[in-house]
């Protein structure tokens, strides 16, 4: 597999299991879950970050590549420490949902899949920019097709630009 296509298939794969992070139950307190998106919402901004990052290294030089690589590296390790980081207290889980004290004395709180997801799209979207910057000056060049070849000389006289016009050729460029 060639290394853009693979860069390609891990941040897809990145952005997959970081969004399905946001919308699966990353906590349960007493049979009330919380979502990955109502905790936090990094994972998918940073999965969002990180494909726009990739579509900008297809168009850049070696050098942007592999800035925009170890760019992406770093948002896969800011997911991975998030996947970790984020657990709520029992303090913040009941200041976005007050029900939960109501009627009860003893609290239940369960760690749902969300942080494996949120893990595995981190250690994805840090892979791609491993293989970004060890295989930048591989990929191939954007492609020249709609360059602008360089300006012909000008003619000098009003004779002949006349017959530059005349030959089908612009004289002002």
């Amino acid at each position: 597999m060639r290394p853009q296509r693979l860069v390609d298939v891990l941040t897809l794969a990145a952005l997959v299991l970081l969004a399905l992070s946001a919308y699966l139950t990353w906590t349960t307190v007493n049979d009330e879950a919380f979502k990955g998106y109502d905790l936090t919402r990094a994972p998918v901004f940073l999965a969002l970050a990180g494909v726009a990052a990739v579509i900008v290294m297809k168009l850049a030089g070696t050098a942007l590549r592999r800035v925009l690589a170890a760019l992406v590296v770093v948002l896969g390790v800011l997911a991975v420490v998030v996947a970790f980081g984020v657990r709520p207290e029992l303090e913040e889980l009941t200041r976005m949902r007050p029900a939960l004290t109501l009627g009860t004395d003893s609290f239940e709180i369960v760690t749902g899949p969300a942080p494996w997801f949120a893990l595995a799209g981190g250690v994805a979207l840090g892979a791609a920019g491993v293989v970004g910057v060890l295989t930048a000056h591989r990929w191939r060049r954007a492609t020249t097709r709609y360059e602008r070849d360089p300006a012909p000389a000008k003619a000098d006289s009003g004779a002949d630009q006349w017959k530059a016009i005349d030959a089908g050729e612009d004289p002002t460029l």
